[in-house]
């Protein structure tokens, strides 16, 4: 582990964190945090947007949105809107 790099509990941590919005395909990050309304939240938590799980953005739409996303071994896609709720860690995955 480097100096970039943060242990807590189970979850690697790699600064600077950002939001899923901001990965293009073909990038990869691992799930920090969710800031989204409780039921957003819970829904998101339910799909496997859990703090750790790593996510590769596949492909966007032609215009940019909504981006399609693989975590836990299905692909869902979000539109930016719901992504930037979630808080990442680029290059982790």
């Amino acid at each position: 582990m480097d100096d970039s790099e943060e242990r807590t509990g189970s979850v690697t941590r790699c600064e600077p964190v950002t939001t899923l919005d901001m990965i293009s395909p073909p990038g990869s990050c691992r799930v920090a945090s969710i800031s989204a309304p409780a039921m957003v939240r819970k829904r998101l938590l339910a799909l496997g947007f859990i703090p750790g799980a790593a996510i590769e953005a596949v492909r966007a739409a032609p215009l940019g949105d909504p981006v399609e996303y693989r975590i836990k071994g299905y692909t869902i896609s979000l539109r930016k809107e719901d992504a930037r709720l979630i808080a990442v860690t680029p290059g982790c995955a």
